[in-house]
């Protein structure tokens, strides 16, 4: 990670903190989609630090999206630029489909709880407007459509827009709006919500993605339906399943003797799956040993589970 990327990270880190976040260790023993994992009750977020957030790929992005849907979990970046240029404060941008903001605005929304209102699109700046309020105050203060219309100089349509969540409205007309009604119409971002969009448990069938490369484990997992499994790139583990009946989530890794930062990545699994709430498991090429402390269990012994429920029975 780059200097500008570590002082960043411990910024986060120490804003979080400071709000009473609880949060994993960052993910360094090899490549990874997000840094670290944050919760404080419900709010839980997994935070990508990228000095220039235009360069977050589409997979990564995807990726992130797909481990945070497992979770219930929003993900953002935290960065100074969008393709050189800079990040305004106070101004949620977006890079497919994940909010982005300055750690200005980042430190802001964690510590200040200011909500806020402008969003940046390649088109330029917009507020997003609470339909139902505009119209609700209109009709009290006994406005047309077109009243209101002409009052901030734009076009019935627009105002029809603004009240069914059809349009989004530039940054002078939202003021023109608040001038005109004598009240907030605008509608703030909760960075801590998932974007509409973001992806949620993929089914097994997705295990080929990564699990291609092991035909042991390929086979092995597709014996175990009923579970949604979620195969990873760029994280520290290898896999997320979730097992219904129990309401159960498992993140693990899957790993080799000659790994060398096996024990570091075994450190990030543990911290991870205790911040979203997950079982941890290490499935091991060889003899099911590690120092850790994080179930370990053979991919012999782990091709002879045959239900979920043995599986839980190894997790616990």
């Amino acid at each position: 990670m780059a200097h500008a990327g570590r002082e960043h990270l411990e910024v986060a880190e120490t804003v979080l903190k400071e709000a009473g976040f609880a949060i994993s260790q960052p993910c360094v023993s090899r490549p990874s989609c997000f840094d670290f994992a944050a919760r404080k009750d419900r709010n839980l977020i997994l935070v990508k630090i990228q000095r220039d957030v235009g360069n977050l790929t589409l997979n990564d992005s995807q990726e992130l999206r797909e481990i945070a849907g497992n979770f219930s979990a929003a993900s953002m970046l935290i960065g100074e630029e969008a393709r050189e240029r800079p990040l305004e404060d106070d101004t949620i941008y977006r890079r497919h489909n994940i909010f982005a903001m300055n750690p200005k605005t980042f430190e802001n929304v964690v510590l200040h709880n200011v909500r806020p209102l402008i969003q940046a699109s390649p088109g330029g700046y917009y507020v997003e407007i609470d339909g139902e309020t505009l119209r609700q105050r209109r009709q009290e203060l006994g406005l047309s459509v077109g009243e209101v219309a002409d009052m901030v100089s734009i076009s019935r349509r627009t105002i029809y827009g603004y009240e069914r969540g059809l349009a989004k409205a530039s940054v002078p007309a939202a003021y023109n709006l608040v001038r005109a009604l004598g009240i907030p119409v605008a509608r703030s971002v909760n960075i801590f919500q998932q974007p509409v969009g973001q992806h949620k448990n993929c089914l097994l069938t997705t295990a080929r993605r990564v699990f291609g490369r092991n035909k042991l484990l390929s086979r092995i997992f597709r014996k175990l339906a009923p579970l949604h499994i979620t195969t990873v790139k760029k994280a520290p583990f290898d896999f997320i399943m979730f097992i219904p009946e129990q309401k159960m989530r498992i993140i693990g890794g899957v790993s080799n003797a000659k790994e060398p930062q096996l024990d570091m990545r075994i450190d990030e699994i543990l911290s991870v799956s205790k911040v979203v709430r997950a079982r941890p498991i290490l499935i091991t090429e060889g003899p099911a040993t590690s120092e850790k402390n994080i179930p370990c269990i053979s991919c012999e012994d782990f091709s002879k589970i045959k239900r979920p429920e043995d599986l839980i029975a190894s997790v616990k």
